[in-house]
């Protein structure tokens, strides 16, 4: 899985990127993707939003070799078939289905490209990578208002000493010591689907493509820039 803010910087906007973008409306969106980082000796302690924790997932379980114990929940509004999960959660249509199992990494990996739309709020130890996700519903994404505090950056945590993943995660970053990254979404038009209306609202929703604009901020050692990139989704 690559990662989706470098796609759309890179100027591919496939499905994935629509899929991930689904949860956000026409307005702007501050402080979402956000990252923090800092490097000890040959580790680096990574934090992130929600938007991040199936890619991170992926990430861990593609380097994970036979039966791994992993704990949290996969989250969505469809049903689904999740053999590994004996505890199903259901409240207001979000289904949420617990996992505290030892399992093959590559069923996970399955379940995730079966339905790619799913939150995958999953944790796990490997030998160079330890991640931490919280097992819940992130919040919906909701245009952001004047005077409003900033996202705190602890829903993912990750501790690794892979450098090759690093170095994709921040891919336009030199070598740093500390460093955090803040997105804002742009989105000032919907595109609907041609026919939508002989179409269910739930299928104009998942048509639609949303256009604007996405700017990067970064901070690294203490210089800041920022750069930004059309997009349609």
């Amino acid at each position: 899985m690559e990662m989706i803010i470098q796609k759309v910087f890179d100027g591919k906007c496939d499905e994935e990127v629509h899929s991930d973008f689904l949860k956000f409306g026409k307005g702007e969106f501050r402080g979402k993707y956000l990252i923090n980082a800092k490097k000890v000796k040959d580790k680096w302690a990574i934090k992130t939003g929600p938007e991040f924790a199936n890619y991170l997932v992926s990430k861990g379980l593609e380097k994970a070799n036979g039966k791994i114990k992993i704990t949290g929940v996969i989250v969505s509004t469809l049903q689904m078939d999740i053999p590994i999960s004996k505890d199903l959660k259901q409240f207001m249509g979000i289904k949420q289905y617990k996992i505290d199992e030892e399992v093959e990494s590559k069923q996970v990996l399955d379940l995730m490209a079966k339905y790619p739309r799913a939150f995958f709020a999953l944790s796990f130890v490997l030998q160079d990578y330890e991640l931490k996700i919280k097992p819940k519903v992130p919040k919906s994404a909701k245009p952001s208002k004047k005077g409003e505090k900033e996202t705190k950056v602890e829903f993912c945590s990750l501790k690794t000493t892979d450098e090759k993943f690093v170095k994709e995660m921040f891919f336009d970053c030199p070598d740093f010591k500390e460093i955090s990254i803040k997105h804002t979404l742009k989105i000032n038009e919907m595109i609907y689907p041609q026919d939508f209306t002989k179409m269910k609202p739930e299928e104009i929703r998942a048509q639609s493509k949303r256009k604007g604009i996405l700017i990067r901020e970064k901070t690294i050692d203490g210089k800041s820039d920022a750069k930004q990139v059309n997009f349609e989704a």
